[in-house]
Protein backbone atom coordinates (compact mmCIF):
# COMPACT_ATOMS: atom_id res chain seq x y z
CA UNK A 1 0.00 0.00 0.00
CA UNK A 2 2.98 2.33 0.25
CA UNK A 3 4.92 3.91 3.08
CA UNK A 4 3.14 6.41 5.32
CA UNK A 5 4.84 9.73 5.83
CA UNK A 6 4.96 11.08 9.36
CA UNK A 7 4.78 14.57 10.84
CA UNK A 8 5.75 15.63 14.35
CA UNK A 9 3.75 17.99 16.59
CA UNK A 10 3.57 18.82 20.25
CA UNK A 11 -0.22 18.32 20.26
CA UNK A 12 -2.57 16.66 17.77
CA UNK A 13 -6.30 17.28 18.12
CA UNK A 14 -8.86 15.05 16.40
CA UNK A 15 -11.92 17.06 15.33
CA UNK A 16 -12.43 20.76 14.56
CA UNK A 17 -15.55 21.15 16.66
CA UNK A 18 -16.04 23.59 19.56
CA UNK A 19 -13.93 21.55 22.00
CA UNK A 20 -10.99 20.93 19.64
CA UNK A 21 -10.84 24.53 18.43
CA UNK A 22 -11.16 25.94 21.97
CA UNK A 23 -8.34 23.63 23.12
CA UNK A 24 -6.04 24.79 20.33
CA UNK A 25 -6.79 28.48 20.91
CA UNK A 26 -6.23 28.25 24.67
CA UNK A 27 -2.97 26.31 24.20
CA UNK A 28 -1.67 28.95 21.80
CA UNK A 29 -2.71 31.73 24.18
CA UNK A 30 -0.76 30.08 27.01
CA UNK A 31 2.26 29.62 24.73
CA UNK A 32 2.22 33.28 23.73
CA UNK A 33 1.83 34.43 27.34
CA UNK A 34 4.96 32.48 28.33
CA UNK A 35 6.92 33.06 25.12
CA UNK A 36 6.99 29.37 24.21
CA UNK A 37 6.46 27.62 20.90
CA UNK A 38 3.84 24.84 20.78
CA UNK A 39 3.08 23.15 17.47
CA UNK A 40 -0.58 22.16 17.21
CA UNK A 41 -2.37 20.27 14.46
CA UNK A 42 -6.12 19.66 14.12
CA UNK A 43 -7.43 17.00 11.73
CA UNK A 44 -11.06 17.23 10.59
CA UNK A 45 -12.86 14.54 8.60
CA UNK A 46 -15.32 17.02 7.05
CA UNK A 47 -14.47 18.58 3.69
CA UNK A 48 -14.12 21.91 5.54
CA UNK A 49 -14.43 23.08 9.12
CA UNK A 50 -18.17 23.10 9.92
CA UNK A 51 -19.16 20.65 7.17
CA UNK A 52 -20.14 18.00 9.74
CA UNK A 53 -21.25 20.35 12.52
CA UNK A 54 -24.94 20.24 13.36
CA UNK A 55 -26.71 21.62 16.39
CA UNK A 56 -29.89 23.52 17.24
CA UNK A 57 -28.24 25.84 18.31
CA UNK A 58 -28.56 28.25 21.20
CA UNK A 59 -25.18 29.33 22.53
CA UNK A 60 -24.56 30.31 26.12
CA UNK A 61 -21.51 32.58 25.70
CA UNK A 62 -19.91 31.88 29.11
CA UNK A 63 -16.92 29.88 27.81
CA UNK A 64 -16.52 32.17 24.79
CA UNK A 65 -16.36 35.21 27.10
CA UNK A 66 -13.50 33.52 28.95
CA UNK A 67 -11.65 32.34 25.84
CA UNK A 68 -11.99 35.37 23.56
CA UNK A 69 -13.35 38.31 25.61
CA UNK A 70 -13.37 40.66 22.59
CA UNK A 71 -15.32 38.25 20.39
CA UNK A 72 -17.78 40.93 19.32
CA UNK A 73 -14.99 43.12 17.98
CA UNK A 74 -13.53 40.08 16.21
CA UNK A 75 -16.78 39.48 14.33
CA UNK A 76 -18.05 36.28 15.95
CA UNK A 77 -21.24 35.20 14.15
CA UNK A 78 -23.54 35.67 17.15
CA UNK A 79 -26.12 37.76 15.32
CA UNK A 80 -29.42 36.95 17.04
CA UNK A 81 -29.99 37.42 20.75
CA UNK A 82 -32.63 35.26 22.40
CA UNK A 83 -35.65 37.47 23.12
CA UNK A 84 -38.41 35.16 24.34
CA UNK A 85 -38.90 31.58 25.53
CA UNK A 86 -41.95 29.34 25.17
CA UNK A 87 -42.43 25.82 26.52
CA UNK A 88 -45.46 24.04 25.08
CA UNK A 89 -47.19 20.71 25.61
CA UNK A 90 -48.78 19.35 22.43
CA UNK A 91 -51.68 16.99 22.04
CA UNK A 92 -52.64 15.82 18.56
CA UNK A 93 -54.81 18.88 17.88
CA UNK A 94 -53.99 21.43 20.56
CA UNK A 95 -51.10 23.30 22.24
CA UNK A 96 -50.87 24.24 25.93
CA UNK A 97 -48.31 26.65 27.40
CA UNK A 98 -46.31 25.42 30.39
CA UNK A 99 -43.95 27.36 32.66
CA UNK A 100 -40.48 27.46 31.09
CA UNK A 101 -38.10 25.32 33.21
CA UNK A 102 -35.31 27.30 34.87
CA UNK A 103 -32.56 25.61 32.84
CA UNK A 104 -34.32 26.42 29.55
CA UNK A 105 -34.49 30.19 30.06
CA UNK A 106 -32.25 31.83 27.46
CA UNK A 107 -31.81 35.45 28.50
CA UNK A 108 -28.29 36.49 27.43
CA UNK A 109 -27.91 33.61 24.95
CA UNK A 110 -27.67 33.65 21.15
CA UNK A 111 -29.34 31.66 18.37
CA UNK A 112 -26.53 30.66 16.01
CA UNK A 113 -25.37 28.35 13.27
CA UNK A 114 -22.84 26.19 15.12
CA UNK A 115 -21.15 25.33 11.83
CA UNK A 116 -20.53 29.01 11.09
CA UNK A 117 -19.38 29.58 14.68
CA UNK A 118 -16.81 26.78 14.28
CA UNK A 119 -15.63 28.29 10.99
CA UNK A 120 -15.04 31.57 12.83
CA UNK A 121 -13.25 29.79 15.71
CA UNK A 122 -11.03 28.09 13.12
CA UNK A 123 -9.93 31.48 11.73
CA UNK A 124 -9.07 32.59 15.29
CA UNK A 125 -7.01 29.42 15.78
CA UNK A 126 -5.20 29.78 12.45
CA UNK A 127 -4.32 33.39 13.20
CA UNK A 128 -2.54 32.08 16.30
CA UNK A 129 -0.59 29.56 14.20
CA UNK A 130 -2.66 26.39 14.60
CA UNK A 131 -2.48 24.06 11.58
CA UNK A 132 -5.90 22.72 10.56
CA UNK A 133 -6.25 19.92 8.01
CA UNK A 134 -9.86 19.44 6.84
CA UNK A 135 -10.69 16.51 4.59
CA UNK A 136 -8.48 14.10 6.55
CA UNK A 137 -10.18 11.42 8.63
CA UNK A 138 -8.35 10.14 11.71
CA UNK A 139 -8.68 6.40 11.11
CA UNK A 140 -6.25 4.81 13.56
CA UNK A 141 -4.75 5.49 16.99
CA UNK A 142 -0.99 5.00 17.08
CA UNK A 143 0.73 3.44 20.11
CA UNK A 144 4.31 2.85 21.15
CA UNK A 145 5.57 -0.46 22.53
CA UNK A 146 4.29 0.44 25.99
CA UNK A 147 0.72 1.18 24.85
CA UNK A 148 1.17 4.93 25.12
CA UNK A 149 -0.81 6.92 22.54
CA UNK A 150 1.72 8.67 20.28
CA UNK A 151 -0.65 10.14 17.68
CA UNK A 152 -3.05 9.12 14.93
CA UNK A 153 -2.92 8.04 11.30
CA UNK A 154 -5.26 9.42 8.67
CA UNK A 155 -7.04 6.99 6.38
CA UNK A 156 -5.68 5.95 3.00
CA UNK A 157 -7.30 7.66 0.02
CA UNK A 158 -8.08 5.88 -3.25
CA UNK A 159 -8.88 2.35 -2.03
CA UNK A 160 -11.57 0.47 -3.98
CA UNK A 161 -14.48 -1.55 -2.59
CA UNK A 162 -12.36 -4.69 -2.48
CA UNK A 163 -9.56 -3.02 -0.53
CA UNK A 164 -7.19 -2.60 -3.48
CA UNK A 165 -5.37 0.65 -4.29
CA UNK A 166 -6.66 2.60 -7.31
CA UNK A 167 -4.71 4.98 -9.55
CA UNK A 168 -5.62 7.83 -7.17
CA UNK A 169 -4.27 5.97 -4.13
CA UNK A 170 -2.45 8.01 -1.51
CA UNK A 171 -1.39 6.41 1.78
CA UNK A 172 -2.48 8.00 5.04
CA UNK A 173 -0.19 10.21 7.08
CA UNK A 174 1.02 9.52 10.61
CA UNK A 175 0.72 12.53 12.90
CA UNK A 176 2.90 12.03 15.98
CA UNK A 177 2.50 14.10 19.13
CA UNK A 178 3.55 14.33 22.73
CA UNK A 179 -0.18 14.41 23.56
CA UNK A 180 -3.21 13.59 21.41
CA UNK A 181 -6.65 14.95 22.27
CA UNK A 182 -9.83 13.40 20.93
CA UNK A 183 -12.68 15.83 20.21
CA UNK A 184 -14.56 13.66 17.71
CA UNK A 185 -17.97 14.56 19.10
CA UNK A 186 -20.69 12.11 20.06
CA UNK A 187 -19.74 8.41 19.72
CA UNK A 188 -16.35 9.07 18.17
CA UNK A 189 -15.04 6.06 16.25
CA UNK A 190 -11.52 6.27 17.76
CA UNK A 191 -12.86 7.28 21.17
CA UNK A 192 -14.79 3.99 21.27
CA UNK A 193 -11.56 2.04 20.86
CA UNK A 194 -9.76 4.11 23.51
CA UNK A 195 -12.56 3.61 26.04
CA UNK A 196 -12.37 -0.13 25.46
CA UNK A 197 -8.56 -0.41 25.44
CA UNK A 198 -8.00 1.63 28.61
CA UNK A 199 -11.26 0.61 30.39
CA UNK A 200 -12.15 4.28 30.72
CA UNK A 201 -15.80 3.52 31.49
CA UNK A 202 -15.14 1.34 34.52
CA UNK A 203 -17.00 2.87 37.47
CA UNK A 204 -19.25 5.06 35.31
CA UNK A 205 -22.74 4.40 33.95
CA UNK A 206 -23.19 3.46 30.29
CA UNK A 207 -23.33 6.52 28.06
CA UNK A 208 -26.83 7.31 26.76
CA UNK A 209 -27.83 9.23 23.65
CA UNK A 210 -30.53 10.98 21.68
CA UNK A 211 -30.94 11.58 17.97
CA UNK A 212 -31.47 15.15 16.85
CA UNK A 213 -33.00 15.76 13.41
CA UNK A 214 -32.96 19.31 12.07
CA UNK A 215 -34.24 21.32 9.15
CA UNK A 216 -33.48 24.91 8.26
CA UNK A 217 -36.36 26.84 6.70
CA UNK A 218 -36.79 30.24 5.13
CA UNK A 219 -40.27 31.43 6.13
CA UNK A 220 -42.41 34.39 5.10
CA UNK A 221 -41.66 37.61 6.99
CA UNK A 222 -45.05 37.70 8.73
CA UNK A 223 -44.37 34.24 10.27
CA UNK A 224 -40.88 35.20 11.47
CA UNK A 225 -40.14 36.40 15.00
CA UNK A 226 -36.39 36.96 15.30
CA UNK A 227 -34.97 35.80 18.64
CA UNK A 228 -37.97 33.62 19.50
CA UNK A 229 -37.26 30.23 21.09
CA UNK A 230 -39.91 27.52 21.42
CA UNK A 231 -39.59 24.03 22.82
CA UNK A 232 -42.38 21.46 22.79
CA UNK A 233 -42.99 18.13 24.49
CA UNK A 234 -45.80 15.64 24.05
CA UNK A 235 -47.33 14.74 20.68
CA UNK A 236 -46.39 12.99 18.45
CA UNK A 237 -44.48 10.96 21.08
CA UNK A 238 -46.26 8.94 23.72
CA UNK A 239 -45.68 9.78 27.38
CA UNK A 240 -43.13 6.97 27.79
CA UNK A 241 -40.77 8.20 25.06
CA UNK A 242 -38.31 10.98 25.90
CA UNK A 243 -38.07 13.78 23.37
CA UNK A 244 -39.35 17.06 22.05
CA UNK A 245 -38.88 19.79 19.50
CA UNK A 246 -37.08 23.09 19.12
CA UNK A 247 -38.06 26.07 16.95
CA UNK A 248 -35.46 28.85 16.80
CA UNK A 249 -35.99 32.04 14.78
CA UNK A 250 -32.65 33.28 13.44
CA UNK A 251 -31.86 36.30 11.27
CA UNK A 252 -32.92 36.70 7.60
CA UNK A 253 -36.34 35.05 8.04
CA UNK A 254 -34.72 31.72 8.80
CA UNK A 255 -36.13 29.21 11.27
CA UNK A 256 -34.17 26.23 12.62
CA UNK A 257 -36.52 23.52 13.75
CA UNK A 258 -35.84 20.03 14.85
CA UNK A 259 -36.78 17.08 16.95
CA UNK A 260 -34.77 15.15 19.55
CA UNK A 261 -35.72 11.63 20.64
CA UNK A 262 -33.93 9.71 23.38
CA UNK A 263 -32.36 6.57 21.96
CA UNK A 264 -33.69 4.64 24.94
CA UNK A 265 -37.06 4.50 23.15
CA UNK A 266 -38.72 1.10 23.38
CA UNK A 267 -41.12 0.73 20.43
CA UNK A 268 -39.35 -1.18 17.64
CA UNK A 269 -41.70 0.42 15.09
CA UNK A 270 -40.74 3.99 16.00
CA UNK A 271 -38.95 6.02 13.31
CA UNK A 272 -37.36 9.26 14.63
CA UNK A 273 -37.33 10.78 11.12
CA UNK A 274 -41.04 10.14 10.63
CA UNK A 275 -41.90 11.40 14.12
CA UNK A 276 -40.24 14.70 13.17
CA UNK A 277 -42.13 14.90 9.87
CA UNK A 278 -45.39 14.16 11.70
CA UNK A 279 -44.63 16.88 14.26
CA UNK A 280 -44.46 19.50 11.49
CA UNK A 281 -48.05 18.70 10.53
CA UNK A 282 -49.39 19.86 13.93
CA UNK A 283 -51.97 22.66 13.56
CA UNK A 284 -49.80 25.05 15.61
CA UNK A 285 -46.57 24.23 13.71
CA UNK A 286 -47.65 23.82 10.10
CA UNK A 287 -48.72 27.47 9.62
CA UNK A 288 -45.17 28.67 10.43
CA UNK A 289 -43.82 26.66 7.49
CA UNK A 290 -46.58 27.19 4.93
CA UNK A 291 -45.38 29.41 2.05
CA UNK A 292 -41.83 28.75 3.31
CA UNK A 293 -38.93 26.85 1.79
CA UNK A 294 -36.81 24.07 3.32
CA UNK A 295 -33.13 24.98 2.85
CA UNK A 296 -31.19 22.25 4.62
CA UNK A 297 -31.53 18.96 6.48
CA UNK A 298 -29.31 16.96 8.81
CA UNK A 299 -29.19 14.66 11.81
CA UNK A 300 -26.75 13.86 14.60
CA UNK A 301 -26.68 11.76 17.72
CA UNK A 302 -26.08 13.64 20.96
CA UNK A 303 -24.83 12.52 24.36
CA UNK A 304 -27.41 12.51 27.15
CA UNK A 305 -25.77 10.48 29.93
CA UNK A 306 -24.39 13.51 31.76
CA UNK A 307 -22.39 13.48 34.96
CA UNK A 308 -22.78 9.80 35.92
CA UNK A 309 -21.78 8.59 32.44
CA UNK A 310 -18.54 10.58 32.19
CA UNK A 311 -15.67 8.14 31.60
CA UNK A 312 -12.15 8.53 32.89
CA UNK A 313 -10.91 11.42 30.75
CA UNK A 314 -7.19 10.73 30.34
CA UNK A 315 -4.91 7.83 29.43
CA UNK A 316 -1.21 7.45 28.57
CA UNK A 317 -0.47 10.10 25.95
CA UNK A 318 -3.87 11.72 25.58
CA UNK A 319 -7.33 12.73 26.74
CA UNK A 320 -11.00 13.01 25.74
CA UNK A 321 -12.61 16.44 25.29
CA UNK A 322 -16.09 17.75 24.48
CA UNK A 323 -18.78 15.30 23.49
CA UNK A 324 -16.24 12.52 22.97
CA UNK A 325 -16.44 12.42 26.76
CA UNK A 326 -20.07 13.54 27.08
CA UNK A 327 -20.27 17.06 28.53
CA UNK A 328 -23.73 18.01 27.20
CA UNK A 329 -26.03 19.68 29.73
CA UNK A 330 -29.29 17.92 28.77
CA UNK A 331 -31.80 20.06 30.75
CA UNK A 332 -30.31 23.19 29.19
CA UNK A 333 -30.20 21.46 25.77
CA UNK A 334 -26.75 23.00 25.40
CA UNK A 335 -23.32 21.50 24.97
CA UNK A 336 -21.23 24.09 23.13
CA UNK A 337 -20.20 26.12 26.18
CA UNK A 338 -19.44 22.94 28.13
CA UNK A 339 -17.49 21.38 25.24
CA UNK A 340 -15.43 24.56 24.88
CA UNK A 341 -14.76 24.74 28.62
CA UNK A 342 -13.61 21.11 28.74
CA UNK A 343 -11.15 21.89 25.92
CA UNK A 344 -9.89 25.01 27.67
CA UNK A 345 -9.30 23.05 30.88
CA UNK A 346 -7.57 20.27 28.93
CA UNK A 347 -5.36 22.91 27.27
CA UNK A 348 -4.19 24.17 30.67
CA UNK A 349 -3.40 20.63 31.80
CA UNK A 350 -1.56 19.81 28.56
CA UNK A 351 0.41 23.05 28.74
CA UNK A 352 1.58 22.19 32.26
CA UNK A 353 2.53 18.70 31.08
CA UNK A 354 4.45 19.96 28.03
CA UNK A 355 6.48 22.33 30.18
CA UNK A 356 7.23 19.82 32.95
CA UNK A 357 10.54 17.97 33.31
CA UNK A 358 10.13 15.12 32.62
CA UNK A 359 6.83 15.22 30.74
CA UNK A 360 4.26 13.06 32.56
CA UNK A 361 2.88 9.95 30.91
CA UNK A 362 -0.71 10.97 31.73
CA UNK A 363 -2.36 14.41 31.94
CA UNK A 364 -4.02 13.64 35.26
CA UNK A 365 -4.27 17.34 36.19
CA UNK A 366 -7.03 17.60 33.56
CA UNK A 367 -9.47 15.75 35.84
CA UNK A 368 -8.32 17.72 38.89
CA UNK A 369 -8.79 21.09 37.17
CA UNK A 370 -12.16 19.99 35.82
CA UNK A 371 -13.45 19.21 39.31
CA UNK A 372 -12.57 22.77 40.39
CA UNK A 373 -14.45 24.37 37.48
CA UNK A 374 -17.99 25.63 36.93
CA UNK A 375 -18.39 22.89 34.30
CA UNK A 376 -18.19 20.13 36.90
CA UNK A 377 -20.69 21.74 39.28
CA UNK A 378 -23.05 22.59 36.38
CA UNK A 379 -23.24 18.95 35.26
CA UNK A 380 -23.38 17.53 38.78
CA UNK A 381 -26.32 19.76 39.73
CA UNK A 382 -28.53 18.52 36.86
CA UNK A 383 -27.36 14.89 36.88
CA UNK A 384 -30.72 13.39 37.89
CA UNK A 385 -33.03 15.27 35.53
CA UNK A 386 -32.64 13.27 32.30
CA UNK A 387 -32.73 9.85 34.04
CA UNK A 388 -35.92 10.84 35.87
CA UNK A 389 -37.87 10.61 32.61
CA UNK A 390 -37.79 6.81 32.97
CA UNK A 391 -41.00 7.54 34.94
CA UNK A 392 -42.62 9.03 31.85
CA UNK A 393 -43.13 12.63 30.74
CA UNK A 394 -45.13 13.83 33.73
CA UNK A 395 -43.07 11.87 36.25
CA UNK A 396 -39.91 13.38 34.77
CA UNK A 397 -41.30 16.92 34.79
CA UNK A 398 -42.50 16.53 38.39
CA UNK A 399 -39.17 15.11 39.59
CA UNK A 400 -37.23 17.79 37.69
CA UNK A 401 -39.20 20.55 39.40
CA UNK A 402 -38.55 19.02 42.84
CA UNK A 403 -34.85 18.48 42.03
CA UNK A 404 -34.40 22.03 40.71
CA UNK A 405 -36.48 24.15 43.11
CA UNK A 406 -36.53 22.16 46.36
CA UNK A 407 -33.36 20.06 46.31
CA UNK A 408 -31.46 22.63 44.19
CA UNK A 409 -29.55 19.82 42.49
CA UNK A 410 -28.17 18.54 45.79
CA UNK A 411 -30.10 15.28 46.08
CA UNK A 412 -28.09 12.73 48.12
CA UNK A 413 -28.77 10.11 45.42
CA UNK A 414 -27.80 9.66 41.79
CA UNK A 415 -30.19 8.07 39.31
CA UNK A 416 -28.49 5.46 37.14
CA UNK A 417 -28.29 5.25 33.34
CA UNK A 418 -28.77 2.11 31.20
CA UNK A 419 -27.42 1.44 27.71
CA UNK A 420 -29.87 2.52 24.99
CA UNK A 421 -29.60 -0.61 22.84
CA UNK A 422 -30.89 -2.74 25.74
CA UNK A 423 -34.14 -0.76 25.90
CA UNK A 424 -35.62 -1.70 22.52
CA UNK A 425 -38.59 -4.06 22.74
CA UNK A 426 -39.18 -6.86 20.30
CA UNK A 427 -41.99 -6.48 17.75
CA UNK A 428 -44.20 -8.82 19.80
CA UNK A 429 -44.16 -6.18 22.57
CA UNK A 430 -44.33 -3.15 20.25
CA UNK A 431 -47.24 -1.23 18.76
CA UNK A 432 -47.26 -0.52 15.01
CA UNK A 433 -47.20 3.16 14.00
CA UNK A 434 -48.83 4.24 10.75
CA UNK A 435 -46.93 7.26 9.51
CA UNK A 436 -48.67 9.44 6.89
CA UNK A 437 -47.14 9.76 3.44
CA UNK A 438 -45.09 12.95 2.97
CA UNK A 439 -46.81 15.77 1.09
CA UNK A 440 -43.60 17.21 -0.41
CA UNK A 441 -44.43 20.68 0.94
CA UNK A 442 -44.18 20.46 4.72
CA UNK A 443 -43.28 16.80 5.16
CA UNK A 444 -40.70 14.91 3.13
CA UNK A 445 -39.12 11.52 2.55
CA UNK A 446 -35.61 10.48 3.61
CA UNK A 447 -33.95 10.55 0.20
CA UNK A 448 -35.04 14.08 -0.75
CA UNK A 449 -33.87 15.14 2.72
CA UNK A 450 -30.45 13.52 2.32
CA UNK A 451 -30.11 15.40 -0.98
CA UNK A 452 -30.40 18.69 0.97
CA UNK A 453 -27.57 17.64 3.29
CA UNK A 454 -25.14 17.69 0.32
CA UNK A 455 -23.92 14.25 1.38
CA UNK A 456 -21.31 12.71 -0.87
CA UNK A 457 -19.05 9.68 -0.61
CA UNK A 458 -16.67 8.23 -3.16
CA UNK A 459 -18.76 5.21 -4.20
CA UNK A 460 -15.85 2.91 -5.02
CA UNK A 461 -14.47 2.67 -1.50
CA UNK A 462 -14.79 0.05 1.25
CA UNK A 463 -17.98 0.53 3.25
CA UNK A 464 -17.41 2.39 6.50
CA UNK A 465 -20.44 0.66 8.08
CA UNK A 466 -19.18 -2.73 9.17
CA UNK A 467 -21.33 -5.65 10.28
CA UNK A 468 -19.41 -7.65 12.89
CA UNK A 469 -21.47 -10.70 11.87
CA UNK A 470 -23.28 -10.49 8.53
CA UNK A 471 -25.78 -13.17 9.57
CA UNK A 472 -27.20 -11.24 12.54
CA UNK A 473 -29.60 -8.94 10.60
CA UNK A 474 -31.59 -11.83 9.17
CA UNK A 475 -31.10 -14.16 12.16
CA UNK A 476 -32.09 -11.70 14.91
CA UNK A 477 -32.79 -8.07 13.93
CA UNK A 478 -35.36 -8.75 11.22
CA UNK A 479 -37.39 -11.55 12.85
CA UNK A 480 -37.18 -10.28 16.45
CA UNK A 481 -37.19 -6.49 16.01
CA UNK A 482 -38.75 -6.05 12.57
CA UNK A 483 -35.57 -4.73 10.98
CA UNK A 484 -35.18 -1.56 13.13
CA UNK A 485 -32.11 -0.35 11.18
CA UNK A 486 -34.43 0.81 8.40
CA UNK A 487 -36.33 3.00 10.90
CA UNK A 488 -33.72 4.38 13.29
CA UNK A 489 -31.44 5.56 10.47
CA UNK A 490 -32.57 9.06 9.36
CA UNK A 491 -30.97 8.86 5.90
CA UNK A 492 -32.06 5.58 4.29
CA UNK A 493 -28.74 3.80 4.69
CA UNK A 494 -30.25 0.51 5.86
CA UNK A 495 -32.87 -1.16 3.73
CA UNK A 496 -34.37 -4.65 3.85
CA UNK A 497 -34.94 -5.72 0.27
CA UNK A 498 -36.49 -8.80 -1.34
CA UNK A 499 -34.54 -10.60 -4.03
CA UNK A 500 -35.70 -13.86 -5.60
CA UNK A 501 -38.01 -14.53 -2.67
CA UNK A 502 -35.34 -13.87 -0.05
CA UNK A 503 -35.04 -10.85 2.24
CA UNK A 504 -31.63 -9.34 2.93
CA UNK A 505 -30.19 -6.19 4.49
CA UNK A 506 -28.80 -3.72 1.97
CA UNK A 507 -26.43 -0.99 3.18
CA UNK A 508 -26.51 2.22 1.11
CA UNK A 509 -23.36 3.67 2.69
CA UNK A 510 -23.25 6.62 0.28
CA UNK A 511 -26.39 8.04 2.03
CA UNK A 512 -24.69 8.17 5.45
CA UNK A 513 -24.82 11.59 7.15
CA UNK A 514 -22.51 10.46 9.97
CA UNK A 515 -25.12 10.69 12.73
CA UNK A 516 -23.82 7.46 14.41
CA UNK A 517 -27.33 6.37 15.48
CA UNK A 518 -26.84 2.88 13.99
CA UNK A 519 -23.73 2.30 16.09
CA UNK A 520 -25.70 3.22 19.23
CA UNK A 521 -29.21 1.82 18.79
CA UNK A 522 -28.62 -1.49 17.00
CA UNK A 523 -30.08 -3.97 19.56
CA UNK A 524 -27.39 -6.56 18.82
CA UNK A 525 -24.54 -4.00 18.72
CA UNK A 526 -23.52 -5.56 15.41
CA UNK A 527 -22.87 -2.32 13.48
CA UNK A 528 -19.47 -0.65 13.78
CA UNK A 529 -19.39 2.90 12.41
CA UNK A 530 -15.90 3.72 11.15
CA UNK A 531 -14.63 6.72 9.17
CA UNK A 532 -14.96 6.74 5.38
CA UNK A 533 -12.45 8.56 3.18
CA UNK A 534 -11.71 12.05 4.45
CA UNK A 535 -14.03 14.70 3.05
CA UNK A 536 -16.93 12.24 2.69
CA UNK A 537 -20.31 12.72 4.33
CA UNK A 538 -22.56 15.76 4.65
CA UNK A 539 -21.57 19.29 3.69
CA UNK A 540 -23.75 21.46 5.90
CA UNK A 541 -23.55 25.10 4.79
CA UNK A 542 -24.89 26.80 7.94
CA UNK A 543 -26.33 24.21 10.31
Amino acid sequence: MGERESMEFDVVIVGAGPSGLATAIRLKQLAIETDREINICIVEKGSEVGAHILSGAVLEPRALDELIPDWQKRGAPLNTQATQDSFIYLTENSAHSLPTPLQMKNHGNYIISLGNFCRWLATQAEELGVEIYPGFAAAEVLYDGNDRVIGIATGDMGIDKNGNPTETHAPGVELHASYTLFGEGCRGSLTKTLIQKFNLDVGSDPQTFGIGIKELWEVSADKHNRGSITHTVGWPLDNHTYGGSFIYHLEENQVALGFVIGLDYQNAYLSPFDEFQRFKSHPSIRPILEDGRRISYGARALVEGGFQSLPKLFFPGGALIGDSAGFLNVPKIKGTHTAMKSGMIAAEAVFSALTAEPMPLEISTYAELLKQSWLWSELKTVRNIRPSFRWGLWGGIAYSAIDTYLLRGKAPWTLRNHADHTRLHKVTQSKKINYPKPDGKITFDKLSSVFLSNTNHEENQPTHLILKDEHVPMAINHPDYGGPEARFCPSGVYEYVEHQGKTRLQINAQNCIHCKTCDIKDPTQNIDWTVPEGGGGPNYPNM
